[in-house]
């Protein structure tokens, strides 16, 4: 189970820090990710962890704004948010899974566990 939390509204340029905390019976590691959903648009990946490690994986319009990272222990997944915008608006979700592979970090279908969603908006 995805618990995900942080979300509000901001005006632009503002900042906000979503969190996810992943529960359950696994004890084994997770690759988390952040993905949004903004209405009439399709689900896209904002950042994420593959479970063996490495530097995180960001999409190009949020590089530079966002930053990422995670807590191994705790099996959760943090989003920093910064000089937010008004495209920044929507629904952000926390995703995860045990198996997925490197390469299919970005692909919302492959993911199996999703989070309830939290909505941020960004306006004047």
């Amino acid at each position: 189970q995805l618990q995900a939390s942080g979300g509000g509204a901001v005006h632009p340029g503002g900042s906000l820090r979503l969190s996810c905390a992943a529960s359950g019976s696994t004890s084994r590691a997770l690759s988390l990710a952040w993905f949004r959903q903004a209405p009439g648009k399709e689900r896209e990946f904002v950042g994420g962890f593959h479970r063996s490690g490495g530097s995180p994986f960001l999409a190009d319009s949020v590089k530079g704004r966002f930053t990422i990272s995670r807590d191994i222990a705790k099996n959760s997944v943090y989003l920093q948010m910064n000089s937010l915008r008004p495209e920044d608006t929507a629904v952000y979700y926390c995703a995860a899974s045990l198996t997925i592979i490197r390469s299919s970090l970005r692909v919302p279908s492959a993911y199996a566990n999703w989070g309830q969603g939290t909505q941020v908006t960004v306006s004047s």
